[in-house]
């Protein structure tokens, strides 16, 4: 592949990434609270300035939160896309996303806990 084509599907792809980060600020309520979330982590780690392997961990987690958000947010549309009936399965798919956002969420307090833990 030649060096002008690969830029050119580089910059389509980024384009469908932020296509589908567009979509998830407009529609996903809780992707804006978790930037939110992310934001006030970012101040409180320059203003407490906690060991870098904490610093790195809560940034890392706070981003993989987006990400398991943003993946939620692809399972929701795609079950309400297939269907709008009420069915079992449909609403396991959906509680199981929303239950993996939920335990990186868990996840992320732990490590703050940690970092706060060693910064005190």
């Amino acid at each position: 592949m030649k060096l002008a084509e690969e830029g050119r599907r580089i910059l389509r792809t980024a384009g469908y990434s932020w296509d589908g980060w567009r979509h998830g600020w407009r529609e996903e309520k809780s992707l804006r609270q978790w930037v939110g979330v992310n934001l006030a982590a970012w101040v409180a780690l320059a203003i407490l300035r906690p060991p870098l392997w904490a610093c790195a961990l809560i940034v890392a987690q706070g981003l993989l939160l987006l990400a398991l958000e943003l993946v939620n947010s692809a399972i929701e549309a795609t079950i309400d896309y297939i269907s709008t009936e009420k069915h079992p399965l449909a609403k396991a798919a959906k509680d199981t996303g929303s239950a993996a956002v939920a335990v990186m969420g868990l996840g992320y307090i732990a490590t703050w806990v940690f970092a706060l833990l060693a910064l005190f």
